[in-house]
């Protein structure tokens, strides 16, 4: 799941929240991807094949059963009936209830279904979904599904708006990190050196040419070392004499270790104030 983040938006001296994100009892929007009308299509396909090879399996056994023991036709349409019954409303309603909001489409897609609050789906959610799922996937072949979902910002489809739920993208893409070390000429330079804060958007520029530097044409990729270098050159002190890409090596390297061992200081300081700061009083007994 992607982590939680606060999304206020001001407008008109008022405190407003997009529409699209999740807004909690107390008033908090949380940053949440719902899953995406291709995906959620995807999921549903395969959630439909496992239904309908189950509906096969018995009826094939039926008939082997059938002219085994000669029984009749009733029985083999009635058992046949039930197994429909049986794969299409009692096993999504029961898989979904049991895993949470998750089936073997939505598994191979990375989406749970949640509640509009965000909670877990409960049996009566699920068996709404699987009711209204007759209808609106067997019986219109998925039609109005479809219709329903794309005329959705959520992607939800009728047994979503009637259960008020819908399904959550919980699968986080991996972020690759493009962090280099210090160039071996810079580590004298690096123990003087002081590089003052940048401004926000100077520092993204730097980090996002660093990240794409390999993929860019050399003229290119020299014309941006040369302007970014020259944007921070003013933050930096002394200034080294090097090329200016390894000069923006050199200064991401310094303020990335500059940054972790903050970080890591801030980290012992804590721990060292955490018995201060979740014991109890003294002869406070623990309950």
């Amino acid at each position: 799941m992607a982590a939680p983040n606060l999304a206020p938006v001001q407008r008109a001296n008022s405190l407003e929240y997009d529409d699209e994100l999740l807004v909690t009892g107390e008033a908090v929007a949380l940053d949440v991807r719902p899953a995406s009308f291709i995906l959620r299509a995807a999921g549903t396909m395969i959630d439909v094949l496992l239904s309908v090879l189950l509906i096969v399996l018995t009826g094939v056994l039926t008939s082997i059963w059938q002219s085994a023991t000669g029984a009749d036709d009733a029985i083999s349409q009635a058992i046949i009936l039930s197994s429909v019954v049986f794969a299409v409303v009692v096993v999504p309603t029961v898989v979904e209830t049991l895993s949470r909001g998750r089936s073997l489409g939505k598994l191979v897609i990375g989406a749970r279904v949640v509640r509009d609050d965000g909670g877990s789906t409960s049996l009566r959610h699920a068996l709404i979904r699987s009711l209204t799922g007759v209808l609106e996937i067997y019986g219109t072949f998925g039609g109005l599904a479809i219709l329903v979902s794309l005329l959705n910002p959520r992607a939800k489809r009728l047994g979503d708006l009637l259960a008020g739920t819908y399904s959550q993208h919980e699968r986080v893409p991996q972020l690759v990190s493009h962090a280099q070390p210090l160039p071996p000429g810079l580590t004298a330079w690096a123990a003087v050196a002081d590089v003052a804060r940048m401004p926000d958007r100077l520092s993204r520029r730097i980090a996002q040419y660093l990240a794409e530097a390999p993929r860019m044409v050399p003229d290119a990729r020299a014309r941006h070392a040369a302007q970014l270098a020259a944007e921070a050159a003013p933050f930096v002190s002394p200034l080294p004499p090097v090329p200016p890409e390894v000069l923006l090596l050199g200064i991401a390297a310094l303020r990335r270790e500059r940054e972790a061992r903050g970080l890591a200081l801030e980290a012992s300081r804590l721990a060292r104030l955490a018995p201060a700061l979740t014991g109890l009083p003294h002869g406070f007994p623990e309950r």
